[in-house]
């Protein structure tokens, strides 16, 4: 095999390997990709936690879904900030006030405006997990439900994230 056609394989072989839970594998995609490295930062600022060492999931549900934040290993300190971050979206969220993903994600982030105007109709639930924490978003009326999965998709796609815990 020529040189150039083995290194063009190789690149490409290294192209489909997963990243993974791997940090320093997801720092070098930020730095291949601005937006996604911009989110990140304004994410770490925001939540107070490394975003490269941490698990986002954004979970649809039937009546509304899960927003997830875990430490990738163990971490008191992380954990506690996660958890105390948590608590504050919910406060927020209930309030239909949601400036904070529009900081993180530097524009109006999908659902939040039906999220904001129907706050009445969602609950919002702390969740504490072994290495951060959830919040479990509900509502029964099926309008919301879809601002609440376009909210999740949003974030999904902005953090790179599953939609569910591979656990």
């Amino acid at each position: 095999m020529r040189p150039t056609a083995l290194l063009m394989f190789l690149l490409g072989l290294l192209a489909c390997r997963p990243a993974g839970h791997d940090a320093a594998a997801r720092r070098s995609a930020a730095a291949r990709d601005s937006a996604f490295a911009a989110v990140q930062s304004r994410g770490e600022a925001a939540m107070g936690v490394d975003q490269y060492t941490s698990t986002h999931v954004f979970e649809p549900l039937p009546d509304g879904g899960r927003i997830v934040l875990e430490r990738d290993t163990a971490d008191s300190v992380g954990t506690a900030r996660i958890r105390e971050h948590m608590e504050q979206i919910a406060r927020q969220f209930a309030a239909g006030d949601f400036h904070l993903p529009g900081l993180v994600h530097a524009r109006a982030v999908p659902g939040t405006d039906v999220m904001s105007a129907e706050r009445g109709r969602i609950t919002y639930t702390v969740e504490s997990l072994p290495r951060g924490g959830a919040v479990r978003v509900r509502s029964a009326d099926p309008r919301v439900v879809g601002a609440i999965h376009r909210f999740l998709a949003f974030q999904r796609e902005e953090h790179h994230a599953p939609a569910h815990q591979s656990r």
